[in-house]
């Protein structure tokens, strides 16, 4: 029993003890979700459609009977004439009780204006479909400038401990007279110049997190990164044309536009039925009440009853029938320039969005062979420092060259996704599958390690570079292989600007 409970014991102090699994971090699926809770432009294009969806029933009650009831009453005096001979006079009280009815039979604007409501609704429905497809791209483009600003800072940070370790090595060699102070010089620039662009990395990172947290509504602290390594697929179809026509047809802006032209055409009718008759079937039913019974004033209780067509023709407005048609004549013609000119926009986009996606997969392709030939490059510098056939110089614009390389091909991969979700924005097919289609390409970060030894102290204190914070979320950018072991026994000295045949270093005097 007591051994029981003995490890019963250690098990929950080793569980106590054992490192708790990290959260999950943010994901783009998760990110999409909660704007759609929050953002306040489908929250307007939500409620425009609850507004819009009102007036239908609006104007179908113009086709509907109307029932009222009326009730009236007022005090009356009676006073007979005093030259009859007999003197009278009586105060009371009549009340009347009536119920009307009013039914129209023949009346085309209210036909007309039934249909535009229905219209009016269906261009709701339009602009809520593209207020979403504008909040996948708002979020897209917010969650990938945050995976680009961050992949930029940790290839900035990883260049420099590499120009801090050229720093180190140039420091070294120069105190044992291998090497002249310009390759130090040099290295303590580079080194400075990658601290500014630290800073900048640090504030760009805090201003696009801050755009993601805006839209969202939450904190966020970690993001998923694009996987190592992932191969971006082209467009499907693989034709310009097929997705240009897609986007002249089923575009969301297209067919706003279009309705919204179609509506401008019935205006016109509607408003020329202004000089048309109308015909509305009426009836009515009353009780009136007298509470005194007056031979002279025909007193008593009676009942009454009518129903009957009623005719109203227009005869003369005034010409405002006949301006109120030339308005609108006007706004439809301005309709059909509208709808050409979103016709003409999305085609544009379209076209763009393709080339962009192809563009971009090509670029793609050709920065990931540079950053090949990049790695080649540099060790093949650091070999020839090593050997003493290139300066300090050439190692650091070789890593330069290497994490530029880096830092463009992950832009140019982002650019590219987000290039292949504007095409099916414009061809009005982007949906919530698409996001989660690329969702899947993400997964969680791997944190790097810290390095083991800390960047060397430079040499001028001006240039000192401030302790750094570290990154949320260190993104798997891979660090080029820098050789940290390089210790030449004989490097070229540097006079004038020339490498001179390495030389032994002296020996110090003993103390």
């Amino acid at each position: 029993m007591k051994r029981a409970v003995i490890a019963a014991s250690i098990a929950l102090a080793l569980g106590a003890l054992a490192p708790k699994a990290e959260a999950q971090s943010y994901d783009l699926v998760q990110a999409y979700r909660d704007a759609l809770a929050v953002d306040a432009q489908l929250m307007s294009a939500k409620a425009a459609l609850e507004a819009a969806s009102a007036r239908v029933p609006q104007a179908e009650a113009g086709l509907k009977p109307t029932v009222g009831l009326t009730a009236s009453t007022a005090g009356q005096y009676f006073q007979n004439n005093p030259n009859t001979g007999t003197s009278f006079s009586k105060s009371f009280i009549p009340t009347t009780l009536g119920v009307n009815l009013s039914y129209p039979l023949y009346r085309l604007q209210n036909v007309e204006a039934l249909a535009q409501s229905k219209l009016q609704q269906t261009v709701a429905e339009a602009q809520l479909s593209q207020a979403q497809i504008d909040l996948i791209l708002r979020v897209s483009q917010a969650y990938f400038d945050v995976l680009a600003s961050r992949d930029s800072l940790e290839t900035i940070r990883a260049q420099k401990r590499a120009v801090a370790e050229q720093l180190a090595s140039a420091k070294r060699n120069f105190e044992v007279g291998t090497a002249t102070i310009t390759d130090q010089q040099e290295a303590q620039a580079k080194f400075d110049l990658v601290v500014a662009q630290e800073f900048a990395g640090e504030s760009d990172l805090e201003t696009k997190l801050a755009a993601l947290n805006l839209l969202t509504g939450k904190q966020v602290a970690q993001t998923r990164v694009l996987r190592p390594g992932v191969t971006l697929q082209g467009p499907q179809p693989a034709r310009e044309l097929e997705w240009v026509d897609s986007a002249r047809t089923n575009s969301y802006q297209v067919q706003q536009a279009a309705l919204a032209a179609e509506v401008a055409r019935r205006e016109i009718n509607k408003q020329r039925f202004g000089d048309y008759p109308t015909i509305d079937l009426v009836g009515s039913l009353a009780h009136s009440r007298n509470p005194v019974t007056l031979a002279a004033s025909g007193g008593g209780n009676t009942n009454t009853a009518s129903v009957g067509v009623q005719l109203n023709v227009p005869l003369y407005t005034g010409g405002l029938v006949a301006a109120r048609v030339r308005e609108a004549a006007a706004n439809f013609e301005k309709g059909k320039a509208d709808l050409e000119v979103a016709r003409r926009q999305v085609e544009q986009a379209a076209r763009v969005s393709f080339v962009g996606v192809n563009s971009g997969l090509a670029q793609v392709r050709a920065l990931e062979a540079a950053e090949r030939s990049s790695q080649l490059a540099l060790d093949s510098n650091q070999l020839g420092y090593q050997v003493g056939v290139r300066i300090n110089v050439d190692v650091l614009n070789a890593q330069q060259q290497l994490f530029s390389t880096r830092r463009d091909l992950s832009k140019a991969r982002y650019d590219t996704i987000l290039a292949g979700l504007k095409l099916k924005a414009a061809a009005g097919s982007l949906k919530e599958e698409d996001i989660t289609m690329i969702n899947g390409l993400l997964a969680e970060p791997v944190v790097a390690a810290a390095p083991a030894a800390a960047a060397p102290a430079p040499a001028s204190s001006a240039a000192t570079p401030a302790a750094a914070p570290a990154a949320a979320v260190a993104t798997p950018v891979a660090t080029p292989a820098v050789r940290t072991d390089v210790k030449p026994a004989t490097l070229p000295e540097q006079r004038g600007g020339r490498s001179r045949k390495p030389t032994a270093p002296r020996e110090r005097p003993a103390n």
